[in-house]
């Protein structure tokens, strides 16, 4: 029950340390990330493999931008799927211009802390049952061995059977 408890209250912890960390990390990086909107300058044509994350299709087009210092800049994109050139969409850039990552959102905040959090719980309970186990077991081999010494002394008396070299008929 202990452990159980410990790993409880270490996930818990856990969760929240990252909750917080996670804010931080991601006020600063909003901080520093801009939303513009970017004008495709020609067919949108199929991501890389290498380049592609989570589930959506992902496409890249060439396009154009103005950063936040009124700075023109044109790169290479992400936008949705068979977008035509001359289209708008929203990209994010850092405050160079350059295409970035969006700042982390509540959503990927509560997924990390969460999962965190039950990794953390694991760990402690896993290896809290662990020894709890070995400290069990060592405790039934010592209990088995102070069987096995007593079972020495009773077991010829028990059985009858002569003992240390004596006969039956000497004593015992």
């Amino acid at each position: 029950m202990f452990v159980l408890v410990a790993a409880l209250i270490c996930g818990v912890v856990a969760a929240g340390a990252l909750w917080t960390l996670g804010g931080r990390a991601d006020r600063d990086l909003a901080a520093h990330r801009h939303r513009v909107q970017a004008t495709t300058t020609g067919p949108a044509r199929e991501a890389p493999a290498a380049a592609r994350f989570g589930t959506k299709p992902q496409a890249v087009a060439p396009a154009v931008w103005e950063q936040p210092a009124h700075v023109h800049r044109s790169g290479t994109v992400y936008v949705p799927p068979r977008t035509p050139q001359g289209h708008s969409v929203a990209i994010w850039v850092d405050d160079a211009g350059i295409p970035a990552r969006p700042p982390g959102s509540t959503a990927d905040r509560a997924l990390t802390s969460l999962s965190g959090g039950i990794a953390a719980g694991a760990v402690v309970g896993v290896t809290g049952a662990g020894v709890v186990l070995l400290v069990r077991r060592r405790a039934e081999g010592r209990r088995l061995a102070a069987w096995e010494r007593e079972w020495e002394q009773v077991e010829p008396v028990w059985s009858g059977r002569p003992r240390g070299g004596r006969g039956r008929g000497s004593g015992d």
